[in-house]
């Protein structure tokens, strides 16, 4: 039977604002990229986030970005290697501790928008997220874009790299994504979100904005939580992928463990949670 992570940018909420669906979100996910602060989030908002994903049992991940919270870390700026690394550490230290007063372990790190993609293209800062992960416990998980020259990077430092894609986004014939300024770059539809994640974790597959498909096949897919349906994009995914036979697992080796059985599902989803 295929297998599949599904993961969320959560915990994005920061002081009064609130921002997503976490709670219900987390019942169809098996992995929880959480905002560190920088980007999102705030340290009250990080301890709820990995309390909540201990209690559903998602896999606990940091989801580093730049330090721009006006502009929620989607916005480039100029970062050299080595300050990078350094704000990566420091996030990346910052959930850990969280997840180790909650009795959690961090299993992976997944960096966040404008640096996600900067990461992707520019080899010294790839080298610099990867020797970040590295330094702080060679034994977490990275999550880096499907097919993106940083995974080799990444590999060649000693890390596993789960590679990504995206259900709510459609990319470019290179296999980037569209960029959000440009029209079709998100896709607006649930259903039709549920219909991309089976045809990549099947078929290997993605659909550009023109309709083209290039190959393209991740460990791991995505859905944005900061988008007002995104409980609705969850569990329409989440309901696609297991409809087509699809179990939904975390690759982070404690939880990737369990039997298919404790794996989420829409018709489980309440005692997977609590497994």
């Amino acid at each position: 039977m295929p297998r599949i992570d599904l993961n969320c940018d959560l915990g994005e909420s920061f002081g009064v604002y609130h921002l997503g669906a976490d709670r219900e979100i987390m019942t169809y996910v098996t992995s929880a990229n959480i905002a560190c602060g920088f980007h999102a989030g705030d340290p009250s908002v990080m301890r709820r986030t990995v309390e909540m994903a201990a209690e559903c049992g998602a896999a606990i991940g940091a989801h580093p970005g730049l330090p721009d919270l006006p502009g929620f870390g989607r916005r480039e700026l100029r970062v050299t290697a080595r300050e990078a690394e350094d704000l990566i550490v420091y996030q990346i230290g910052a959930l850990d501790a969280f997840a180790r007063a909650s009795g959690a372990k961090l299993s992976h790190v997944k960096p966040h928008g404008a640096l996600y993609n900067m990461i992707a293209r520019d080899v010294n800062l790839a080298r610099a997220a990867a020797a970040a992960v590295r330094a702080v416990d060679p034994g977490l998980l990275l999550y880096l874009p499907v097919g993106s020259a940083a995974v080799q990077v990444a590999m060649e430092l000693g890390l596993t790299v789960i590679e990504e894609g995206f259900a709510d986004r459609t990319y470019l014939p290179d296999g980037n994504l569209t960029p959000r300024s440009k029209e079709g770059a998100l896709v607006s539809d649930p259903a039709e979100a549920g219909r991309r994640a089976v045809l990549m974790a099947i078929e290997g597959k993605a659909l550009c904005a023109d309709g083209a498909v290039i190959a393209l096949r991740p460990g791991t897919i995505c859905i944005h939580g900061d988008q007002a349906n995104a409980a609705d994009f969850a569990r329409a995914v989440a309901g696609a992928l297991n409809a087509a036979g699809i179990t939904i697992q975390s690759p982070a080796p404690a939880l990737a463990s369990k039997s298919a059985s404790t794996s989420k599902s829409t018709s489980t989803q309440a005692s997977a949670a609590k497994s």
